[in-house]
């Protein structure tokens, strides 16, 4: 086991509560603490507080029914950011769970990579169900911990207080296909298997997407002949008795037995082909989310977690006016487009709706907390200057280019790079790999080698200094600003308990450009257009270090907090969102956090006294420092990357500067989680144990950490 494995089991053993405890369950009416009633979680894929085009209002300017009632009635933290690589899944994930991808699984996602035997590679998507293997000939479980198990699921302190918990479109908390999913949890002669083989549209439809997560003695489950035992092998104290409900088809005949679910409009939920049920993960707008949340909530379902799919993109095709290509494809929509604006705009009124509809039930900012957040955001690969020039969208609708014939004539869309081509072409390298596909793509080179093997070293060394031209500026540049190897990838949370998914080595590309690999053929056209240009059907970047990508927001309303408006100082992040609700609705988990409390958005009267008053400023003073030094794109955290950088590319004699910057890295890590541990143990023993953080014992660690970030440096 690694020094960095040893401190994640560490960590684990600091949990509140042994893994050979038996809890005790809850039955009846759900159990929280103080003026929570109801949690209601939901996490946009990609919506954006801060303006992608300078003109052009922000995604949540244009949604001015919920950016009003997060800031007048809440707090809205604009200084909150994702972990990397930031993915709809990790990021998901992480703000499920409070742990970073090398807990939870998933630090390369939406899929990813893994060395099969023989040194090739295969790969798995993200997506799949809490306890899902990689396959069935290979039982490694796809959400891993340090452990090597399956990680506690997210919704098992709720149940355990007899809470049913919602689920609507949530990574990996619900089936999330119509093959082994429903094998898992149906069986293989069950009618639902059945349907799937006979009508996988219909499956679709029925059983994937949708869930309740029944509390201890729940009504909703008890003597229900679609109830299905919620099965949690590993779950730390055990887990028996529970049962859920998969699948719209079962939920909706627990909540509206007598007609079908509606959206907000007033139609049948469908998926546009004749079904009635789920329509689809990119078929989540708001409209539609926000009904299902409304309805479970109105029929005693407390807890409610949710996801919106993102306004960027047309996900109908055929009708709007960005789609230019063909009768049938998707596009991306600039800012400021009109399809765009109009989405954004049914958002904003389906939220005014959702709002009136709960406060109308009794269900509001007294009694209710709202978690309210993004997964990741995404760069804007396009032109800043659509037409008519100075268009907002809004009262101008701007005007994009979407045709990729001929070559980069398109003003709008990610530049994809043929790595292995433009490899081959301007360096000569031909060793065989292959890569996630990704702004920040991983890299698995064939045989896995060693890091610091010639081969290894020679590829990083030619990717980071591949050079592309930009259509959009009209210049050639370097692609590559960034590069981590295994090293660096330990730092930020990218190392898990399966070696075999840690890539040989990432690179982090400019915000523009996508990496994919076919084929090793020469790039022959001008400005190599045939291995670098514009593919309009996807404009909207992610994976990525930059700010616009890595910073995010989260808006915090409800019992406990502080209608404080916009804070863009506290600095926090997708692992704090867990602790921080936990700790509202007076629960607590059965394993240490890495997330805290976001005590800055929170009322006094609402925490323990060894978060409050007088304990407050010491809490805060750690747990800021922690974030610092444990946090992916933590000050630390970006430190190691520059050094990761300046090491991969150095090429003196004997590898020199590498090895000794390498060297320095991994003393960072090792120092990093010896004082991680010590400061998450005391942030855990305050938020849930009652224990306040002594300045005393703090003060040397906060020192120390600080001359850690200080002497981080390989140059």
């Amino acid at each position: 086991m690694n020094s960095y494995s040893a401190f994640r089991v560490a960590l684990l053993s600091a949990a509140t509560l042994s893994s050979q405890v038996v809890f005790a369950n809850a039955p009846g009416a759900c159990q929280l603490n103080g003026a929570v009633k109801h949690i209601v979680y939901i996490q946009f894929d990609n919506v954006h507080l801060e303006r992608d085009n300078p003109n052009v209002p922000s995604d949540l300017e244009q949604m001015p029914n919920l950016l009003n009632f997060l800031q007048g009635s809440g707090t809205l933290l604009a200084n909150h950011h994702t972990p990397l690589i930031s993915h709809t899944a990790d990021d998901i994930l992480t703000s499920l769970t409070g742990v970073y991808g090398d807990r939870h699984g998933q630090p390369v996602s939406n899929s990813f990579r893994f060395f099969n035997p023989d040194g090739s590679t295969s790969s798995s998507s993200s997506f799949v169900y809490w306890t899902d293997p990689i396959t069935a000939t290979n039982p490694t479980p796809v959400m891993i911990n340090e452990q090597g198990r399956v990680p506690p699921a997210p919704w098992v302190p709720f149940t355990r207080k007899g809470c049913d918990v919602g689920q609507v479109s949530v990574a990996n908390t619900i089936l999330e296909n119509t093959t082994s999913d429903i094998l898992k949890v149906f069986g293989a002669s069950s009618p639902e298997a059945t349907e799937a083989n006979a009508n996988p549209t219909l499956a679709q439809a029925d059983f994937v997407g949708i869930g309740v997560h029944c509390g201890f003695g729940s009504t909703l489950c008890a003597g229900n002949p679609n109830a299905r035992n919620d099965v949690l092998r590993n779950e730390p104290g055990g887990y028996a008795g529970f049962k859920a409900l998969f699948g719209h088809k079962y939920v909706a005949a627990g909540i509206s037995p007598s007609a079908p679910l509606t959206d907000l409009d007033g139609n049948p939920i469908s998926d546009g082909k004749g079904n009635n049920g789920f329509p689809g993960f990119d078929g989540m707008a708001a409209k539609v989310t926000l009904s299902y949340i409304a309805k479970m909530l109105e029929s005693g379902i407390p807890i409610v977690f949710s996801y919106i799919s993102d306004a960027h993109d047309n996900h109908v095709g055929g009708s709007a006016p960005c789609n230019v290509i063909s009768a049938t494809a998707t596009c991306a929509y600039g800012p400021g487009e009109a399809g765009y604006v109009a989405a954004l705009h049914a958002y904003d009124v389906a939220f005014g709706e959702f709002f009136a509809r709960l406060a109308a039930d009794g269900i509001d900012t007294s009694n209710t907390l709202f978690v309210v957040s993004s997964e990741e955001q995404d760069h804007f690969a396009g032109t800043q200057n659509p037409t008519p020039a100075g268009c907002d969208g809004v009262t101008v609708p701007c005007t994009y280019v979407h045709t990729t014939t001929p070559v980069n004539s398109a003003n709008v869309g990610e530049v994809n790079v043929n790595l292995s081509r433009l490899l081959r072409t301007e360096t000569g390298n031909t060793t065989p790999f292959t890569v996630h596909s990704d702004m920040a793509p991983t890299f698995y080179i064939t045989g896995n080698p060693a890091q610091t093997s010639a081969i290894t070293r020679q590829l990083e060394r030619d990717l980071a200094s591949l050079t592309t031209f930009n259509p959009y500026k009209g210049t050639t540049e370097t692609m590559v600003d960034l590069i981590l190897d295994q090293a660096g990838m330990a730092m930020l949370h990218m190392v898990t308990a399966d070696q075999t998914r840690t890539p040989t080595f990432v690179t982090f590309q400019k915000g523009d450009y996508f990496g994919f690999t076919s084929g090793t053929a020469a790039c022959t056209a001008t400005n190599f257009t045939d291995c670098v240009n514009i593919q309009s059907g996807f404009a909207w970047n992610h994976g990525g270090y930059q700010p616009e990508i890595s910073t995010s927001w989260l808006g915090l309303v409800g019992p406990g907090v502080n209608a404080g408006g916009r804070d863009t100082a506290t600095w926090t992040d997708h692992a704090d969102i867990r602790p921080t609700f936990i700790a509202l609705a007076g629960l607590v988990d059965s394993y240490a956090q890495e997330g805290r409390v976001i005590v800055e958005a929170l009322l006094d009267g609402a925490l323990p006294a060894s978060l409050s008053g007088a304990n407050r400023a010491a809490f805060i003073d750690l747990a800021q420092m922690y974030k610092r030094i444990d946090a992916p794109v933590g000050e630390l955290g970006l430190v190691t990357l520059n050094a990761s950088t300046f090491a991969i590319k150095s090429n003196d004699p004997s590898d020199a500067t590498y090895t000794a910057c390498e060297a320095k890295i991994n003393q960072w890590v090792q120092t990093r989680n010896d004082l991680a541990l010590q400061m998450n143990t005391m942030l855990q023993n305050a938020a849930f144990n009652g224990q306040a953080v002594n300045p005393a014992a703090s003060a040397p660690l906060i020192t120390q950490a600080n001359a850690l970030v200080a002497a981080a440096t390989c140059q």
